[in-house]
């Protein structure tokens, strides 16, 4: 229990300091909800076997239950018609006298100049099977209307709230990867300070083969790297990698240099 507790923080350390996507309403109009990140030692018991973005959602509910000016009115509520589910809404609460539907949103997105025409349409998932245009068109069309359907009008009256008076903000962290050949790019509408690391291909690899490597399991995925884990050489790492390249998966990996220095990096198949 006290490694799982021990875990458990380093993740939510790690959320703290992945920063928002954007600032205020700069993309799509959607409006980040602003929010100190206030690091406390989190005293809560998570289910490991929850998938990452569920296990945000609970880092994030501890987040909100820190600030005294925040009541959370229900969180991850199904919104159903005739035993089909319509969605989920993260989160409903009042902060001082307002009520805002919050959705809760941590991705990880590569930078791909090849695909779309603008940044936010350059910006892919590791796989290549999602996009940050798709998750924004999600949220815009899917996600947030589900708060104003007939359905969940009907459940909200049962806690005594009117859609009218409900704010609509979003809750979007991100952690951004560029290209090797193109470590300094420069954003113009996404948060520059979500720029974790860099993507490589399997050719790339090899002029890391000085360095060492470790593979963080998914939810690892949002820890800060560290250097007390089980390094692996080159060879070993790259076998390893061998067997993801073959089923298309593209890991995030954690590189210490030869200097001692720490980086996150993904390694693509594509």
């Amino acid at each position: 229990m006290h490694q799982q507790n021990k875990n458990i923080q380093k993740h939510y350390e790690g959320f703290l300091q992945t920063k928002k996507l954007w600032e205020h309403d700069a993309v799509y109009q959607l409006t980040q909800f602003e929010f100190p990140s206030i690091s406390n030692k989190i005293d809560i018991e998570i289910n490991e076997k929850l998938r990452l973005g569920k296990y945000i959602e609970r880092l994030v509910s501890f987040q909100l239950e820190q600030d005294k000016s925040i009541s959370i009115l229900c969180e991850n509520v199904q919104i159903q018609k005739e035993k089909i589910t319509l969605g989920e809404l993260d989160c409903i609460l009042k902060k001082e006298e307002k009520h805002i539907h919050l959705e809760v949103i941590y991705k990880f997105y590569l930078y791909d100049a090849t695909v779309g025409e603008t940044e936010i349409e350059h910006f892919i998932g590791p796989n290549r099977k999602d996009s940050l245009v798709e998750k924004l068109n999600k949220l815009k069309n899917k996600q947030l209307p589900l708060l104003f359907s007939k359905e969940c009008k009907a459940y909200l009256e049962t806690i005594n709230l009117n859609t009218k008076k409900i704010e609509q903000q979003v809750y979007f962290k991100g952690q951004l990867f560029v290209p090797f050949t193109a470590k300094d790019l420069q954003l113009s509408t996404l948060n520059q300070d979500c720029v974790t690391g860099f993507y490589i291909n399997q050719k790339e690899l090899l002029l890391f083969k000085d360095c060492k490597f470790y593979m963080p399991n998914k939810k690892d995925w949002i820890v800060i790297p560290h250097k007390n884990v089980s390094w692996l050489n080159f060879e070993t790492f790259k076998n390893l990698s061998d067997d993801y390249m073959q089923r298309k998966s593209s890991p995030l990996c954690w590189v210490k240099k030869q200097n001692g220095e720490l980086i996150k990096i993904f390694l693509v198949w594509w």
